[in-house]
């Protein structure tokens, strides 16, 4: 099923410490929020049945657990989704553990609730997740504006992007005041260096690609 990614060693006499050294995926909290109490659990567990080697996250979003042994591959899955409340993630050619920004919950930027989404879809297509069934490997990710924090157009198959759809919201009045240099560009980060005053014309209008 997914979730696990076998590694053998083609010489076992000669090297047994790595007679086998699977890869376990755990499915990452959605939008990443991280108790220190799970994680003690998680790297207890991992010393005690694996290498105790973790990659935080894989390229794509799950929790990699470097190196274990066929006869703890269940011991391991009981622990995970009996003690720790949280299951496998994707391998294989089965659908990847979908993965979500912060969204709403911490970004002014957020155009949709990304972990509600990221939620729904895990629970609706969990035996998809478990049981490859696919010609390939298929992922969702979501990003809750165009910063795509979670590179969902280059890391996924499907990307769900937040977008403004009302008028576009512009404070007039604000703007006159960060051309005029009553407000720092950048918040005061580059204020250390003089870049000389700002000119709209060749930083915003000579630059914009749809002249």
């Amino acid at each position: 099923g997914g979730g696990v990614i076998g590694r053998y060693c083609d010489h076992p006499e000669r090297f047994p410490g790595v007679e086998h050294f699977h890869t376990m995926r755990v499915a990452q909290p959605n939008g990443k929020f991280y108790s220190t109490d799970f994680l003690r659990q998680l790297c207890d567990l991992w010393d005690f049945r694996g290498s105790g080697l973790t990659n935080m996250h894989g390229s794509t979003g799950d929790i990699v657990l470097l190196g274990t042994t066929t006869p703890q591959l269940e011991e391991i899955f009981f622990e995970l989704t009996h003690k720790l409340d949280v299951d496998l993630g994707g391998s294989g050619s089965n659908l990847r553990t979908p993965a979500a920004c912060l969204g709403e919950s911490r970004c002014e930027y957020a155009c949709y609730n990304t972990q509600e989404a990221c939620y729904n879809l895990t629970m609706e297509y969990q035996d998809e997740l478990h049981r490859p069934a696919f010609p390939y490997k298929f992922k969702f990710k979501f990003d809750a504006c165009p910063n795509g924090c979670v590179a969902s157009i280059a890391r996924s198959d499907m990307s769900f992007i937040g977008t403004w759809k009302d008028d576009i919201k512009i404070d007039q009045e604000a703007v006159k005041a960060y051309v005029g240099g009553e407000i720092a560009p950048n918040a005061g980060a580059h204020s250390g260096r003089d870049w000389g005053a700002f000119d709209i014309q060749k930083e915003v209008v000579g630059l914009c690609p749809s002249k």
